[in-house]
């Protein structure tokens, strides 16, 4: 079911492309997959510059020291296969066996923890900008799970601007990312057709937006001016809980028992779509893993198994509510959704989860596919969201996407 229902959200979101590749949803008993640059604080879809680390680290609760081997692949823009050999974007080799693995240290839930650091003795060096997956398979050669990251270069610059909605209706409710991408030097060969540009809310490349083309030209600058078509709901800061000391509670949590493994009871969250914006600092959706019952915490932070409550005044009965973050990639999964508890009029889940720092929000997918971002949350333009622009380039007769610019921004200062 989980598969399944990830598949139909990706595909309502990404354009429809004949042969793109999704990532693979991994198994219930691998967790916490942490998949970042190695100068990074937070996990999510890397986006690294040429010659950066990458740093892999995921948890097995199997507990059996399972033999996992990992491989990178290539692609296109629209996430399709390049047609690139491994020898052109890879220095070394890869369908390697993950060596740094150690089990978990007095904890309640057992889990081997597997570490995975690119570059590295076999897989030297990526040699080329784009789009890539990291594969991990077992010893049978079965798909584990799999995860996108993207490498660029800096040929040129991105200057990104953070702007009002336009249209009336949306002022109060959108933000609209505008920029500039060009460097002194460097010539556009025909941008309609050789560019392409993603822009990303929060990391969520799910419900990115794609294909932008340049509206104007002004000299070697490719201008990015819309107003709908770079629009985006503003969302709302995240909710977040600390489980640090599964000991002794937070402000966001109501209690703790300890059965099997720590269970961690949150306080009810109330609808937040009809209310007045309250600024709230968040990690855009993202978490952090930390204890304060060990030193080392990829092996001696535990699990808990946290308990969420929503209270709603809509009827979202014809569709799913999901628990939302980067905590799991974005991904809706049966583990993600929530279940209508008609003798307390809440909606009723949990998530196993290792001690740390979380963000979250709630989100609705309708019985037609439909996917309401912002659901019990609303949406205003105050909110600080970060937005990343990337920019593809195939020049006429390349035979790869590269990607020769990046940029980020925060939400703060918003112009008219």
């Amino acid at each position: 079911m989980k598969h399944l229902l990830y598949l139909v959200f990706v595909l309502a979101f990404y354009a429809p492309t004949l042969g793109q590749t999704y990532e693979v949803v991994p198994p219930k008993n691998i967790k916490t997959i942490i998949f970042k640059s190695a100068a990074g604080e937070f996990s999510g879809t890397p986006i690294i510059r040429l010659g950066q680390r990458l740093q892999l680290e995921f948890d097995d609760l199997n507990a059996s020291e399972t033999d996992y081997y990992y491989e990178i692949k290539h692609y296109n823009y629209d996430w399709t296969p390049s047609t690139l050999a491994q020898n052109e974007y890879l220095t070394g080799f890869d369908d390697v066996r993950i060596f740094n693995f150690q089990n978990s240290l007095s904890t309640f839930q057992p889990y081997t923890n597997y570490k995975l650091d690119i570059p590295n003795q076999n897989t030297r060096a990526i040699t080329k900008t784009g789009n890539y997956m990291l594969i991990i398979k077992d010893v049978n050669d079965s798909v584990i799970f799999s995860r996108k990251f993207i490498v660029y270069s800096s040929d040129v610059d991105v200057k990104t601007t953070i702007r009002e909605d336009r249209r009336l209706d949306k002022t109060e409710s959108h933000q609209v990312v505008n920029f500039e991408i060009g460097r002194k030097g460097y010539i556009f060969r025909n941008p309609n057709e050789t560019v392409n540009v993603a822009v990303i809310q929060n990391n969520d490349i799910s419900t990115g937006i794609f294909n932008l083309k340049p509206q104007y030209t002004t000299g070697n600058t490719l201008i990015y001016r819309y107003n709908e078509k770079s629009s985006f709901k503003g969302g709302n800061e995240f909710l977040n809980f600390d489980t640090k000391d599964v000991r002794a509670g937070t402000s966001q949590i109501r209690s703790i028992e300890l059965s099997d493994i720590y269970e961690s009871f949150l306080f009810t969250d109330f609808d937040r779509s009809n209310s007045v914006y309250t600024f709230n600092p968040d990690i855009n959706g993202n978490f952090k893993i930390n204890t304060i019952q060990g030193n080392d915490i990829s092996r001696e932070a535990d699990y808990t198994r946290v308990h969420f409550k929503l209270q709603t005044p809509q009827n979202l009965k014809d569709g799913e509510v999901h628990i939302y973050g980067q905590f799991n990639n974005y991904m809706l999964t049966d583990d993600t959704m929530m279940t209508y508890n008609s003798r307390t009029n809440l909606y009723e889940g949990s998530l196993e989860l290792k001690q740390g720092f979380y963000n979250y929000k709630y989100v609705y997918f309708t019985n037609e596919g439909e996917f309401i971002n912002n659901i019990a949350s609303g949406n205003f333009a105050q909110t600080e969201n970060l937005y990343t622009v990337i920019v593809y380039y195939r020049p006429i007769g390349g035979r790869f996407d590269e990607v020769i610019g990046m940029s980020n921004i925060i939400s703060r200062n918003i112009k008219n």
